[in-house]
């Protein structure tokens, strides 16, 4: 996905330069002029810092579905692959227009979600349906197997990483939305 023409448009609309908007999100100007002219894709970190300081939710910088039938079809189901990622994020519900967002996870052995610990609005609660996640929540780390689920609070700095030798594959429901 290109991110770069979204991104430069929402900045440009607010009046804020490239200069002040690495201030806001505290990365460099040299990232973002490379994302907004989509020669390096944006990690979710960076992604989220963006969209938090253009007052935008991330799921702006996604296509966004048309109205649909309550029912997703496992071919049609929308699939989100950040650049430079390993992860697919397949989105359950038919759009983003609800208060929760539910996620189909998949994560390649060794994969993480971010390199540092996030925080955001909202609540989390996964379920590990195949694999080994390790899920670390603020100061601590707990190892997650199939069967097991965790539930927090999203604005304790967390991140997950495939520690096993196996695919991990996973169901999520965040609120709010998060993509």
């Amino acid at each position: 996905m290109e991110f770069g023409a979204k991104i430069r448009k929402l900045r440009q609309e607010q009046s804020i330069s490239i200069e002040q908007l690495a201030e806001m999100t505290k990365l460099s100007t040299g990232l973002i002029s490379q994302v907004e002219r989509n020669i390096t894709g944006p990690s979710v970190t960076t992604l989220w810092k963006i969209a938090k300081a253009l007052n935008v939710s991330i799921n702006y910088f996604f296509d966004e579905y048309e109205e649909m039938d309550c029912v997703v079809r496992k071919d049609k189901r929308k699939k989100i692959i950040l650049p430079n990622s390993k992860i697919t994020y397949e989105l359950l519900s038919p759009n983003l227009k609800g208060k929760i967002e539910h996620l189909l996870v998949e994560i390649e052995p060794g994969e993480y979600n971010t390199k540092e610990l996030i925080c955001h609005e909202g609540e989390e609660c996964g379920y590990i349906i195949k694999g080994t996640l390790k899920v670390k929540l603020g100061d601590k780390e707990y190892i997650l197997e199939e069967g097991d689920s965790i539930y927090f609070d999203s604005n304790i700095p967390h991140r997950y990483i495939n520690v096993g030798n196996e695919k991990v594959i996973s169901l999520w429901a965040m609120t709010p939305p998060s993509f």
